[in-house]
């Protein structure tokens, strides 16, 4: 079954269980994602792939949604550059450069989205980062890919997200070396802000 919506005003047919980022590639529109893989279960952690959505039924309301989780309905109208969409990326952006400061790659999508952002400023937007907890410094954005990849993919499940909060993080159980890890590297091919890296043993 085949089912018809609109993205940004173009018509497209889609099948059953697409979801509105593959149906938006389908028609060559670029969405951002860093939480995104065409090989792994879509998990919707980032929200940067977020789009505006609204059908009939909604009585001319709409709503912002990820589009790698939310799956194509029919009568759909979607919209995936609106200054709802933007904001609300922006919005999702600044937290992650709140957190990982330091991380080219968030730096990079910041210019690409219009974020002005320098290293010497103490804000991130809204954000101030000086007047926020001080985590241990890192670049991961906790995009679970890593993860995912090491249970759905090897089947090794050698990491977890653990904790929650400001304290949440990727770790091997217990926090331990993991004896289920085979050095695969898939974990650290997948990672979108090179957080993770294969060293070679002594």
């Amino acid at each position: 079954m085949m089912i018809k919506l609109t993205i940004d005003d173009k018509a497209v047919d889609v099948a059953e269980d697409t979801t509105l980022l593959e149906a938006a590639k389908s028609l060559k529109i670029k969405i951002p994602t860093l939480c995104y893989n065409t090989y792994l279960k879509p998990y919707g952690g980032c929200r940067i792939c977020l789009v505006e959505i609204t059908t009939a039924q909604m009585g001319g309301h709409s709503r912002l949604v990820s589009s790698c989780t939310y799956p194509a309905e029919e009568g759909l109208k979607v919209f995936t550059a609106t200054d709802r969409v933007k904001q609300g990326r922006i919005f999702v952006l600044e937290l992650l450069l709140a957190r990982c400061p330091e991380s080219a790659d968030l730096k990079a999508l910041a210019e690409e989205l219009g974020i002005s952002y320098d290293e010497t400023m103490d804000e991130v937007g809204n954000y101030l980062i000086h007047d926020a907890p001080k985590p241990e410094a890192t670049k991961c954005i906790l995009c679970g890919l890593c993860v995912r990849v090491c249970a759905e993919v090897t089947k090794r499940n050698a990491l977890s997200l653990a904790y929650r909060g400001a304290n949440r993080k990727v770790t091997t159980p217990f926090n331990k070396i993991s004896e289920t890890c085979i050095g695969c590297g898939s974990c650290a091919y997948l990672c979108p802000t090179n957080t993770i890296t294969v060293e070679e043993a002594d």
